[in-house]
């Protein structure tokens, strides 16, 4: 059962990630300001517009949490809260900056290195997806819940562009690549696609409350090894991971692992 704190968790970065959005939504197609951090990925003017509007509203209700944000620099205070907030205020930047509605906005609630809140909120046909720890997940307020079972002739991939180290399974088809990875796993949530794969270059805030939704709907997410996914931890980056339907998931990490060794 859920605790009563996550119940009043997800309640309160619903209606923070639907305010953010409104946002983010303001400067979507109008080309905003963007410029280059260190490492040369973009960023927008709307990127940091979020960032300090859920930061204030989000701390304000519960200043006891540590913060994770793709905005704002890392405080390793944030290792000492019992929970804290992991935030991607857009993650698929990229996609926004040209146009493309496949970016949301993502806000997590870890406590002990699990999510046990998490919200995601896009322009794109998804429309918004939650999950509660416990409590199951939702996408447009309807629950979903996986069939464990494979009824396509073929696996329908979410990959990234380049840098996975497995090779897909004979029998599957690389969808068009959805440029946030937040909603590249929730899609496996929702059945729109099988598997969905990320490169050794995420962080905790691109997939910490779409894990959650996963694995609320009946999936798993783990890295190429098998292991599950840990939040908060002093390194936020992530290795190369892989998503699926709960039941099939060891058998086809186990073929990819296989292909890739042979």
């Amino acid at each position: 059962m859920p605790d009563a704190r996550d119940g009043d968790d997800l309640q309160l970065i619903s209606e923070a990630a639907r305010l953010a959005l409104a946002i983010a939504a303001s400067h979507f197609g109008k080309s905003p300001e963007t410029w280059s951090k260190d490492g040369g990925s973009p960023v927008s003017v709307a990127d940091i517009e979020v960032d300090q509007f859920l930061r204030k509203m989000l701390l304000a209700a519960r200043p006891d949490y540590g913060w994770v944000s793709e905005e704002t620099a890392d405080d390793p205070v944030r290792m000492t809260r019992r929970r804290i907030f992991v935030v991607d205020p857009i993650d698929g930047t990229r996609a926004f900056i040209a146009g493309d509605r496949n970016w949301c906005v993502s806000i997590a609630i870890v406590e002990n290195g699990l999510p046990t809140a998490g919200v995601l909120a896009g322009p794109s046909a998804d429309g918004f997806y939650a999950a509660l720890r416990g409590g199951g997940a939702t996408l447009q307020g309807k629950p979903m819940r996986l069939s464990q079972s494979h009824d396509r002739d073929q696996f329908l991939i979410a990959g990234p562009k380049k840098g996975f180290p497995l090779t897909y399974p004979i029998n599957s088809v690389v969808v068009p690549r959805i440029p946030s990875l937040a909603l590249r796993i929730a899609r496996v949530a929702a059945g729109d696609v099988d598997i969905a794969c990320a490169g050794a270059n995420s962080h905790d805030w691109d997939i910490a409350a779409a894990d959650l939704i996963l694995s609320e709907a009946g999936g798993k997410l783990t890295d190429i090894e098998g292991n599950g996914v840990r939040y908060n931890r002093e390194a936020l980056s992530q290795r190369a991971l892989i998503a699926a339907k709960r039941d099939l998931h060891p058998g086809l990490l186990t073929e990819m692992r296989s292909i890739a060794v042979a």
